[in-house]
């Protein structure tokens, strides 16, 4: 059995990229070489940033490999330059490895584009031909694991490896991919705890504390991190939150209580009445004493 070379991009959580190609590849007694195209910056929710290596980065990396290992079996994923495309074509020519397997992913689990129009036709007109499989789509549902076409096609590259044929490679790895669906579930990382937790925070402590960054670093995460969270259970960002609470306190006490503006105003954590009205405006458009006016006459 031959090594593999996978030539994609990173993935910090393990569930596509770089990382799950060695360790499916390791899981079905393979032995992977790597050579990464692209470090991203992503969670369980998704890809915030790219960082494309160098075209010349990349070439040293494969010729690297070539020269010392020659794995016949390559298999392709993420390529977001024309520079690194060019690179990976001018490999393929050279080194002439037996199988090529293409994991043709242009849109994230997430839903964002990955490529360019532009390199897209680039690929197909350059790439494509140098393929053995061209792994466009595999069957599954949106509930299905996070990096599945990946992994199917990390297993294809395995099996050929071994000495299957390209039908029956596909079909192994097919087993083998249907067996991890019903083995495991997507992972999730902690976005439901986390947000119950910073529910339960803002609710205790909207008072005294109504900056994101204060909440971030009492649960220990990053400010970017936990309006992903928000934003994807809730549709809403953390300070829209947190503002939510403010008003309804606002409004609780301006309906059910005779403390002044003022009173209310440093009860809640403003500064000054001034500030408590400019807030309260700009989220009921009407003042607090115009607002507990047309309460009481209402009643």
């Amino acid at each position: 059995m031959k090594p593999i070379l996978t030539i994609t991009g990173s993935d910090p959580t393990g569930g596509s990229g770089i990382q799950a190609d060695i360790k499916t590849m390791s899981e079905l007694g393979g032995y992977a070489l790597s050579v990464i195209t692209s470090i991203t910056v992503q969670t369980t929710l998704g890809i915030q940033e790219f960082y494309d290596l160098p075209a010349k980065s990349v070439q040293r990396q494969i010729e690297g490999v070539m020269n010392d290992l020659q794995p016949e079996v390559v298999k392709i994923g993420l390529i977001r330059t024309i520079e690194v495309l060019d690179v990976v074509v001018d490999a393929l020519q050279r080194y002439r490895p037996h199988y090529v397997i293409y994991d043709a992913v242009r849109l994230s689990s997430r839903g964002d584009a990955l490529l360019s129009d532009s390199l897209v036709r680039e690929i197909r007109e350059r790439l494509l031909p140098l393929c053995t499989l061209v792994i466009t789509d595999f069957s599954a549902d949106s509930t299905s694991p996070h990096g599945l076409a990946n992994r199917y096609a990390s297993a294809v590259a395995v099996y050929l490896s071994k000495g299957a044929t390209v039908g029956q490679a596909q079909a192994d790895a097919r087993t083998y991919i249907n067996t991890q669906i019903v083995r495991s579930s997507d992972l999730q990382g902690r976005a439901s705890e986390l947000y119950n937790e910073f529910i339960a925070a803002v609710s205790e402590h909207f008072c005294q504390y109504s900056d994101v960054h204060y909440y971030a670093n009492l649960l220990n995460v990053s400010s970017r991190y936990l309006a992903q969270v928000t934003k994807r259970i809730s549709g809403k960002a953390p300070k829209a939150i947190i503002d939510d609470y403010l008003i309804r306190e606002i409004e609780l006490q301006l309906n059910t209580t005779d403390r002044t503006v003022q009173e209310i105003a440093y009860g809640c954590g403003f500064s000054s009445q001034a500030h408590l009205t400019k807030f309260f405006k700009k989220n009921r458009g009407e003042s607090p004493t115009a607002f507990r006016k047309a309460k009481k006459g209402r009643g």
